[in-house]
């Protein structure tokens, strides 16, 4: 849990003005969505001839930061108006960003959050490109920007994350009145399934990828049994020998630590010291070496440890782990995550069975601390236990996809007799960015299938044979493209 449990205003809004922070934006609305101050709701422009920048800025609470030129799509980078309390509304609002890649209204369109922050770059997700759909995407509450002020810590759970998105589905609906499928990778594959849980008759259909399902917190052995198994044995004695001796030359390692940290001002006072930081990353290693790499980059990892140099050892570390992560620098931005994980997500505990005792003075430090002390937490048990019952008994027109070797799929979604038109599959030999496209023809087919006839655009010939199912538009360089960061979180 560590860097590994992390893998994102004014109601004033008139059309054609803009506002001191340069924002133009609609009609005055309150948060229940009735409009005050001049015009009624008779002044939204609703003509479906009109231009589509109009038409999202007529949608009470929505403002404009940004517009974005991509050929074949318009990008809207935008604020919303949320309540802080979607249980008492009146209590005051943030404003919460979300993007727009708009295609056209008579296609479907493709709910998307990563968990985190929203990229304000034109992207599109598997789910989009297969539909060939407009995408909404959104920003995560309490990542900043889309965060109150000040903050109510305690309203950050996914109820009301899930209440963020099944309000602005609704605001958009009007305009994309077509199917809709939310998906999300990791982080947000959780988002989009409690996101299901909380509203079900929102999304024609859901695919989450490689989402973590903690149910029991306090129960973490199938990460050991992953560990014990995955990849080759030669692969995983290099990266545990590797692990052992980063924490064996502690002292020489450290002392390059602290020549960094005085380099790039990197300060401790959440994790508490240097060495807290310092064994958080090495024992990050070797699950970050399978959540971002494959088998075949085993060739990268020093064959020889306890030969190796104190420069080889300590590059393999930071190239994987990264020696930033539990910094306060590092660990700021997500401290809603860190929060989240306390709180109702989770966190992965493994044990180390290659690593004397002696060498090992924390082990994997829980969430708690890795958020600030003016934060007060309490885990609620009973939050994954209910939505792991209702998947079981529940999903419909659902699709988890997988990674055979990413750890975070070490406690999968399953499936239960309730279940109807839902999916579990797993892509063979990928990690966390696995995909529809890595599974093997069949569970491609169908998966790909199944995601065109929830979005309402299957053919008759992919109805009858879902070998025929293809993504439907072409591949784009700059917009399917995904840029792996290094960050351990889900």
């Amino acid at each position: 849990m560590r860097k590994t449990l992390r893998g994102l205003l004014s109601l004033t809004v008139l059309i054609g003005t803009v506002s001191t922070a340069g924002v133009a934006t609609a009609a005055q609305p309150d948060i229940t969505g009735s409009i005050i101050g001049s015009g009624t709701g008779s002044d939204l422009v609703t003509d479906e001839a009109a231009d589509i920048k109009d038409r999202l800025l007529a949608i009470p609470g929505m403002s404009l930061v940004e517009e974005k030129p991509y050929t074949g799509y318009r990008f809207f980078v935008l604020n919303y108006t949320q309540p802080v309390d979607h249980r008492h509304p009146s209590k005051g609002t943030f404003q919460q960003r979300i993007t727009v890649l708009h295609k056209d209204t008579s296609r479907p369109t493709v709910f998307y959050t990563g968990g985190y922050n929203v990229s304000t770059t034109p992207s599109r997700r598997e789910p989009t490109q297969i539909v060939d759909g407009n995408q909404i995407s959104m920003e995560y509450r309490y990542f900043t920007p889309s965060r109150p002020a000040p903050a109510d810590w305690s309203k950050l759970d996914i109820w009301q994350a899930a209440s963020d998105q099944h309000r602005i589905f609704k605001a958009l609906k009007p305009v994309y009145d077509k199917k809709w499928v939310s998906t999300g990778g990791s982080k947000g594959g959780m988002t989009a399934t409690y996101f299901e849980r909380f509203y079900p008759r929102d999304m024609d259909g859901v695919v989450a990828y490689v989402a973590p399902n903690d149910v029991v917190n306090k129960e973490d052995s199938a990460y050991d049994r992953f560990f014990a198994k995955v990849g080759t044995k030669e692969c995983r004695t290099r990266l545990n020998a590797v692990q052992r001796e980063a924490l064996v030359r502690r002292a020489p390692l450290e002392k390059k630590y602290k020549e960094l940290a005085a380099a790039e001002g990197y300060t401790f006072n959440t994790v508490g010291s240097l060495d807290k930081a310092y064994e958080a990353v090495v024992l990050d290693y070797v699950w970050g070496f399978w959540q971002y790499s494959l088998l075949a980059d085993c060739d990268t990892i020093p064959a020889d440890a306890k030969n190796a140099t104190d420069d080889e050892i300590w590059t393999s570390i930071d190239t994987i782990s990264g020696f930033s992560a539990y910094t306060d620098q590092g660990l700021e931005p997500y401290t809603p995550y860190y929060y989240q994980a306390g709180t109702q997500l989770g966190a992965p505990t493994i044990g180390f069975p290659h690593i004397e005792k002696k060498y090992i003075r924390y082990g994997y430090q829980p969430p708690r601390n890795f958020v600030p002390r003016d934060i007060s937490m309490k885990f609620q048990p009973g939050a994954m236990r209910d939505v792991d019952s209702w998947v079981k008994h529940n999903a419909n027109h659902m699709l988890f996809v997988y990674g055979q070797n990413d750890p975070w799929g070490a406690e999968p979604f399953h499936l239960g007799k309730g279940a109807r038109d839902s999916y579990v599959f797993t892509a063979p030999g990928l990690n966390h960015g696995a995909n529809v496209a890595g599974l093997v023809p069949d569970q491609k087919a169908i998966a790909t299938a199944r995601i065109l006839q929830w979005a309402g655009v299957a053919t008759a010939a992919v109805q009858a044979n879902p070998e025929k199912a293809k993504p439907l538009a072409k591949y784009d360089s700059k917009l399917d493209k995904r840029k792996v960061e290094r960050q351990l979180r889900p």
